[in-house]
């Protein structure tokens, strides 16, 4: 039978559809999350509490005439992730760099435009990247960030656009205001400090999700 999933902190429906053996697109589709899904938009960005269906298992029959090899994909696994570094307003190019997620090491080079692209578990929680020539270090909690409808989603993508440096607890703050400023200002709306619609849509649409 179906099973009702509370989130937690750090996960996503891709990481919840992992868990459960299903694939990622069954269960954010399921007529059961139709609500959720029409609320939150992004399966990779939910909030602690929602509650999500998690559907049984559907079984597949595949006819191939024996005495041959047959190859089957696994769809839905690994998840892709992407990131894109800046040095100020400029893409952190060509830099070469060691990314640790979940101690699974591997290494690279950002593109021209700053950015990462590599496969990873969709359950992975945590990573680390350090780009070796300068020996700079950046830690990430995958899966963590709230939608931006939520304060400590604004919280959130303020801190990885690197405008505000306070606590990501979901209550507004001054440092928080002064970075919704900022933000204001980098994108020609009025520098007000408020935190409204409009700025949490230009807001999503700066950070990408």
């Amino acid at each position: 039978m179906p099973k009702r999933h509370i989130v937690e902190q750090g996960e996503c429906i891709s990481s919840i559809a992992f868990e459960n053996g299903l694939f990622p697109d069954y269960v954010w589709n399921h007529p059961d999350n139709k609500d959720l899904k029409e609320l939150r938009k992004d399966p990779n960005v939910l909030l602690p509490g929602d509650v999500i269906v998690v559907p049984d298992k559907r079984q597949k029959v595949v006819e191939k005439p024996t005495g041959q090899r047959h190859v089957f994909r696994r769809k839905g696994v690994p998840e892709k992730f992407i990131v894109n570094f800046m040095l100020g307003d400029e893409p952190r190019a060509n830099a070469a760099y060691v990314l640790d997620i979940d101690g699974t090491k591997s290494n690279g080079t950002t593109d021209r435009n700053g950015k990462l692209e590599m496969f990873i578990p969709p359950n992975a929680m945590r990573g680390r990247i350090t780009f070796t020539e300068e020996g700079e270090e950046f830690e990430f909690r995958l899966g963590h960030l709230d939608p931006v409808t939520e304060v400590s989603g604004v919280q959130g993508r303020l801190l990885n656009l690197g405008l505000y440096d306070g606590p990501v607890d979901g209550e507004m703050n001054e440092k928080l205001e002064e970075a919704i400023r900022i933000f204001q200002e980098r994108n020609g709306l009025d520098r007000t400090g408020k935190l409204d619609d409009n700025v949490k849509s230009w807001l999503k649409r700066a950070h990408g999700c």
